[in-house]
C-alpha cells in the first residue's frame, strides 16, 4: 500500500479554485498526499491512511516559493552592512562592499546550511539559490530537504572602484563563455539530481557586467530547455546611468532591444525603472514593457530599505500587470518577516494602506513565484500539485485572537507559529526545527568564518579600512 499522510479537519486552509485560478479559505477540511504529491483537498477523506496529523489547531498553507537569495553569502555578513555608507554610489553597498566581506571555501557550507534552516523554519518550501557554483552545491541544496532551483551565476565582466565613487569595468568574455558552459553544466545535473527536488536556471548575474552576445546567447539556451532566465538588472542608480550612458536606453529597454526580455524572463529587484523619481528620466516605459513581455520582478524589500531604498511601488507594479514574486535576497533568510516588509514599505512609500492588497502580497509568494519559476504545481492546495506544506499553530498567542488567519500570520505572528514544513511529503520541520540541519553547530561554523572574512578586509578594500572602521560597533564597548 501507497504512504499516504492526511491532514484531518484543519481548522483553516488556503486551498486552491480551479474555477477562479485563485487561493481560497476553507475550514474543517482535509488533505491527503502520498509520493510528494497532493491526492486530496477538501471535507470528509475516506481514503486509506499511514499517518494523521490532528488539522484541529492548525492553519494550512502551501510552501512559500522564494525566488532571489544568495544563501552561500549574505548570512556572513549579519551585523555588518546592516547601516555601511557609500554616498559615491546613492548607498548601495554593491560596488564597495560585495566582495571585501567575501566568504571562504569553507565558510559556504555553513552559510548556506543556515539559511536553508532558516527559510525552512519560515515556511519556504521552494527556494532559487543564486550563487557561484562550489563543489558539494547541489548536494547541499537536496540534503536540507527544500526545493531548489540552482542558479549558478556567471558574467564577462567584473566591477571594482579605486575612489569610492567611480565603478570600473574589468572585462574577460573567455573567462564568461568558460562560466557559462559550466552553468550550463551545473544546471542539467541539478536536473538529475537523485533527490528530485532539484532544478535550474540560466543566471548571467548583471546586466551591466555581462556582453549582448553572452545574454542572447543566455536566453537561447532557456528558451530550448523550458527554462527561467534571472538577471539583476534596474537595482541601483549608478547601474541606470552606467547602462544609459553605453547604450542610451534604460537597462529594462536595452533588454527588450536586445531580445532577452520575455516570459520566462525574472528582474532580480528591477527597482530603478525609468519612473523612480531618483532618476528624474525622461521615458514612462519600462514598467509597460515588463508587462507586454510577462516577465517577472522578484522583489527583496529588506536589502534595499537598509539603505533608504524601494520600489515604487509594489502595489503599483501589480497594477501594471507585472508579475511578481518575493525573494529574502539577503539576512535575515525569514521568508515570512519579508512578506510584511512588501506590505508595510510599500504602503509607507505609496502613502496609503490602499497600494496594495494582503493578497497582493501571498499570491507573490505563492504562485507568482510558480508563474517565474514556470510551474504550475507548486504555490498551490490541489490535488495533483506538490506536496509542499505548511502548517502553523492556530493556538500560538502571537496568532489570536484569530479572526483573519494570514493577516494575523503575516503581520503579527511570523515564523513564530510555524510548527510543521513539509517538502515533496517529507516533513522537514517539526515543533517550529528544522529536521535535516544542526543550526546552532552551523551558526557556530558561520561565526568563524565571518571572522576570518573581517580579518582580510583591508587588503581588499580600496581605502585600505578595516571591517571595524567601515562597520563600527553601534556604540563603545568599555571593561
Amino acid at each position: 500500500m501507497v504512504d499516504t499522510t492526511v491532514i484531518r479537519n484543519a481548522d483553516w486552509l488556503i486551498a486552491w479554485n480551479e474555477t477562479t485560478q485563485s487561493h481560497v479559505y476553507k475550514r474543517g477540511c482535509d488533505v491527503a498526499f502520498a509520493e510528494g504529491k497532493i491526492t486530496f483537498v477538501g471535507k470528509g477523506y475516506a481514503g486509506p491512511a499511514t499517518k494523521e496529523i490532528d488539522g484541529r489547531d492548525r492553519f494550512v498553507l502551501p510552501g512559500l516559493v522564494n525566488i532571489h537569495t544568495h544563501p552561500t553569502s549574505e548570512p556572513l555578513r549579519k551585523g555588518i552592512t546592516d547601516e555601511t555608507r557609500s554616498p559615491g554610489f546613492w548607498h548601495s553597498s554593491l560596488y564597495e562592499y560585495l566582495t571585501i566581506f567575501h566568504n571562504d571555501a569553507a565558510g559556504y557550507t555553513a552559510a548556506i546550511r543556515c539559511a536553508l534552516a532558516e527559510l525552512l523554519m519560515s515556511g519556504v518550501t521552494t527556494v532559487v539559490d543564486i550563487s557561484m557554483p562550489f563543489d558539494g552545491w547541489l548536494d547541499e541544496l537536496a540534503d536540507s530537504g527544500i526545493r531548489a532551483v540552482a542558479a549558478p551565476v556567471y558574467r564577462d565582466a567584473r566591477w571594482f572602484t579605486r575612489n569610492g565613487h567611480k565603478l570600473e569595468y574589468e572585462w574577460d568574455k573567455k573567462a564568461g563563455r568558460e562560466a557559462f558552459e559550466r552553468a550550463q553544466r551545473v544546471v542539467e545535473l541539478a536536473r538529475q539530481h537523485p533527490s528530485g527536488r532539484l532544478s535550474g536556471m540560466m543566471s548571467p548575474v548583471q546586466i551591466d557586467t555581462c556582453s549582448a552576445e553572452l545574454l542572447r546567447d543566455s536566453q537561447d539556451y532557456a528558451r530550448e530547455r523550458n527554462l527561467p532566465l534571472q538577471i539583476h538588472a534596474a537595482q541601483s542608480v549608478t547601474e541606470f546611468h552606467e547602462m544609459v550612458g553605453r547604450t542610451g536606453l534604460t537597462p529594462i529597454q536595452w533588454m527588450d532591444k536586445i531580445g532577452i526580455l520575455s516570459d520566462n524572463t525574472i528582474i532580480g529587484h528591477g527597482i530603478f525603472l525609468d519612473h523612480h523619481p531618483w532618476l528624474h528620466w525622461t521615458t514612462r516605459k519600462d514598467m509597460g514593457l515588463l508587462a507586454d513581455r510577462g516577465a517577472t520582478v522578484a522583489h527583496c524589500p529588506t536589502v534595499f530599505v537598509r539603505r533608504g531604498i524601494t520600489l515604487r511601488t509594489f502595489g503599483e507594479y501589480v497594477r501594471g500587470g507585472i508579475n511578481m514574486g518575493i525573494g529574502t535576497d539577503t539576512y535575515p533568510h525569514n521568508f515570512l518577516d519579508e512578506m510584511r516588509a512588501v506590505a508595510y514599505y510599500a504602503r509607507a512609500v505609496g502613502e496609503s494602506v490602499d497600494d496594495l492588497q494582503t493578497l497582493d502580497v501571498f499570491n507573490a509568494a505563492t504562485i507568482g513565484g510558480a508563474r517565474a519559476l514556470r510551474r504550475d504545481d507548486i504555490g498551490r492546495l490541489t490535488p495533483g500539485a506538490c506536496a509542499d506544506i505548511l502548517l502553523c499553530d492556530t493556538k500560538e498567542p502571537a496568532m489570536r485572537p484569530l479572526r483573519e488567519p494570514l493577516r494575523s500570520l503575516m503581520y503579527v505572528a511570523g515564523d513564530r507559529a510555524v510548527r510543521e514544513v513539509f517538502v515533496a511529503g517529507e516533513m522537514v520541520v517539526k515543533d517550529g526545527k528544522c529536521l535535516t540541519i544542526d543550526l546552532a553547530a552551523e551558526s557556530e561554523a558561520l561565526e568563524e568564518a565571518q571572522k576570518r572574512s573581517m580579518a582580510g578586509v583591508a587588503q581588499r578594500d580600496w581605502a585600505g579600512r578595516t571591517a571595524d572602521e567601515i562597520a563600527p560597533m553601534v556604540m563603545p564597548t568599555v571593561n
